[in-house]
């Protein structure tokens, strides 16, 4: 599934994702592909990104009831 959270978070702080994969310590393929669901990232990751967006991990990560 798509993470559109994450890349509308990235977007808002007008963040290319090579800046926020530099930010967080990764590449920017892996931003590309846990945007677009092709990549289940860690813990570690998921929490680096939202230190760096300044979200929570329920606000880009939770998918809630279906």
């Amino acid at each position: 599934m798509k993470n559109l959270k994450l890349k509308l978070a990235r977007v808002a702080k007008n963040l290319s994702q090579e800046d926020l994969a530099n930010l967080v310590g990764v590449t920017r393929q892996t931003i590309s592909l846990v945007e677009s669901g092709n990549y289940n990232p860690t813990l570690k990751l998921c929490t680096e990104i939202c230190l760096v967006l300044g979200k929570t991990l329920d606000d880009l990560f939770w998918e809630g009831e279906k």
